[in-house]
């Protein structure tokens, strides 16, 4: 087995944070164990962990009497953190990973690199401030946050777009699949040598 494990603990005045995630061999199923403490983020981690082949395990606590600002930023932090240490050896990795992932009317497209150039291009929009149901709603504006934060830790060059859609709900579920494929397909073990013209991705 090369299930890869890392455990990440961050405390703030804002949020508590502690992550483990085990990048798990593509045959075995994932899941996500604990809650974020916004329903409608709880959804995205399942299915991020669901289609992407990770487990996630999860404590924390956030401000959310504020907004849920700090809890989903500092959430892409810690994961991203999480994933560049439990990745390892970049030299080992297939590096890049792509995937279009339909919902409904809706359609989205990740392509990232692991190159440890963190980078984001981030092209999406709805039609509605928040999404979800009230008592798990979530602000889309923190989408992009989202992804930011985890593009920044995990040293990722980050792609990801809603290319149509009406439903805000299949738009972002599309994005978070998408994200996930991608995502799974560019931690992939390679046993060849390097894939950088460098000769490293280190420089």
């Amino acid at each position: 087995m090369n299930n890869r494990t890392s455990e990440i603990t961050r405390n703030t005045s804002e949020t508590n944070i502690t992550l483990k995630l085990t990048v798990l061999e593509p045959n075995l199923k994932g899941g996500f164990y604990g809650t974020t403490g916004v329903g409608f983020m709880d959804h995205m981690m399942s299915a991020l962990c669901v289609h992407g082949h990770f487990d996630i395990k999860l404590q924390m606590s956030g401000d959310l009497q504020v907004d849920d600002h700090h809890s989903i930023e500092d959430l892409g932090i810690v994961l991203g953190s999480a994933f560049a240490k439990a990745a390892g050896d970049r030299a080992r990795l297939a590096r890049f990973g792509q995937a279009c992932i339909p919902m409904d009317e809706s359609l989205s497209r990740c392509v990232l690199d692991i190159s440890g150039r963190p980078y984001l291009v981030y092209n999406a929009s709805f039609n509605y401030q928040y999404v979800g149901e009230v008592e798990g709603a979530m602000e889309t504006t923190m989408f992009k946050e989202f992804f930011y934060a985890f593009a920044m830790n995990a040293g990722v060059t980050l792609h990801i777009e809603n290319i149509y859609g009406d439903n805000d709900h299949h738009k972002i579920e599309s994005m978070f699949k998408a994200f996930a494929r991608a995502l799974c397909m560019a931690a992939r073990i390679n046993d060849g040598d390097v894939l950088s013209t460098k000769g490293t991705l280190d420089a």
